[in-house]
């Protein structure tokens, strides 16, 4: 059953309400107040039951996911940091200070998964729309970039030791006497395969290969002693493990993580790091207000063109309104797709003069989804994505684009704020100047 916010109107009888200490002016006062917390509740309240104990509230499980991403912490600090911030508290729809953890950490899991990729876009959509409708009306900038995944940097040699160890740990599970555990073997093999010294360079080569010869002795060995419904329990992770062992240098689709197939290889053309291992996401940005309008994540690495499509479609789907014209750069080619003009750098043949121009302005802002791109990596959750599945990567794109935009927007308007207040404080001097002379009126008319 879905659970309720604490009534803020209503006094506590022994302790002040948030609102009697806090800042209402707070940068997260303000986007409390501005985002609209009935929708999600509309919105996820089929994902509840009627019956039962009630669950977390709506409101107190999305503000914790918003302020997550956008204080780029984890699932378990984030709790830690509300319990110490009134703040946080206050935005989550609380009435008076708490002491203890909202919920369990792992609850956000449990909450990811009931809304799914379309509730978080739900959230994302709301991030683009607190911004005003001015935004929907802008052309659009398009880029890819990639969302690395939470992997070590991925090699044969570590594969084979990880599945040396899941054998030894399925062995020892089912009770299973290998023929030889190679326990030391695959250690000083281990030990010689990272050996820094060039002499030794046909030592290394060799040690790696006896580490992936030891590892499909260690498969076979259980396919053969395992009965057939224990080893049906492990089919998926023999073959997975087959797999790996068997793949070359030049296969495509390989297998890089053993808890994350999803996960491919793309190379960037980037000098100080030629290869990531992750997913590809697509950005689409507004030309003038820089607000992310759409986050669209990709397994594999599918080439540039070929992302236009669903990139645009979100947008439209979110904002209900289709971009005329979006901006590239080299990578991409000129074409159109559902209405939508796609413009890539040229050499500006067959256009006008006024059409070279006004080009070249937009290619000039289109170079601002760069930076964007930069700060949703290093300040928002999108240099390491932690979460699992396909889903996780979907998931973990769009809330990085939300945490954008909801920062966007926060700094936009507590630098509003203190323009006003600056400009009140200096029509008041002129005021107590000016009061009691000729020149009074004057003045009243400027204030």
């Amino acid at each position: 059953m879905i659970g309720k916010s604490p009534n803020r109107e209503q006094k506590h009888l022994f302790l002040p309400n948030l609102t009697d200490f806090i800042n209402l002016d707070h940068e997260l006062g303000l986007l409390a107040e501005k985002i609209d917390w009935n929708f999600f509740e509309n919105e996820f309240a089929p994902l509840y039951a009627m019956v039962g104990c009630p669950a977390k509230p709506v409101r107190l499980m999305v503000g914790l996911l918003i302020l997550k991403q956008v204080y780029d912490l984890g699932d378990e600090t984030v709790m830690s940091e509300w319990v110490s911030n009134p703040y946080f508290q206050y935005f989550c729809g609380e009435a008076v200070f708490q002491w203890k953890f909202p919920c369990d950490p792992s609850d956000l899991v449990h909450f990811r998964h009931r809304i799914g990729e379309a509730g978080v876009e739900q959230i994302f959509a709301q991030s683009i729309l607190i911004h005003g409708e001015d935004v929907l009306k802008e052309d659009v900038s398009i880029d890819t970039t990639v969302q690395p995944k939470n992997i070590t940097y991925p090699t044969d040699t570590k594969l084979a030791m990880k599945i040396i160890k899941k054998c030894r740990k399925i062995a020892k599970a089912e009770k299973v006497k290998l023929r030889q555990s190679y326990k030391f073997v695959a250690k000083n093999n281990l030990r010689k395969a990272n050996s820094k010294s060039p002499k030794q360079a046909r030592q290394k080569a060799a040690a790696r290969r006896k580490i992936k010869t030891i590892a499909g002795r260690l498969v076979r060995d259980l396919q053969r002693k395992l009965e057939e419904e224990r080893l049906a329990k492990y089919q998926s992770e023999m073959e997975i493990f087959e797999k790996v062992l068997n793949q070359q240098k030049t296969d495509k689709n390989k297998i890089y993580a053993l808890h994350a197939l999803e996960v491919s290889c793309i190379a960037k053309g980037k000098e100080h790091k030629k290869y990531e291992f992750g997913s590809k996401v697509s950005f689409g940005t507004a030309q003038k207000s820089n607000v992310i309008l759409s986050a669209v994540n990709f397994k594999g690495n599918p080439n540039d063109n070929k992302t236009l499509a669903k990139t645009l479609d979100q947008q439209e789907r979110i904002t209900g309104v289709r971009a005329k014209d979006a901006y590239t750069d080299r990578g991409y080619k000129d074409q159109e797709i559902g209405g939508t003009k796609i413009h890539a750098p040229g050499n500006g043949a067959g256009k006008t003069k006024y059409e070279k121009s006004k080009a070249r302005k937009s290619f000039r802002r289109r170079a601002a989804i760069e930076p964007i791109i930069g700060h949703t990596k290093s300040d928002f959750g999108l240099e390491r994505n932690y979460l699992k599945g396909e889903i996780g990567d979907a998931i973990n794109a769009m809330l990085a684009a939300s945490a954008f935009n909801f920062k966007s927007w926060m700094r936009k308007s507590v630098g509003q704020l203190i323009f006003v207040l600056n400009y009140v404080k200096y029509a008041k001097q002129i005021w107590h100047q000016f009061s009691g002379s000729p020149k009074t009126d004057a003045v009243i008319c400027i204030y």
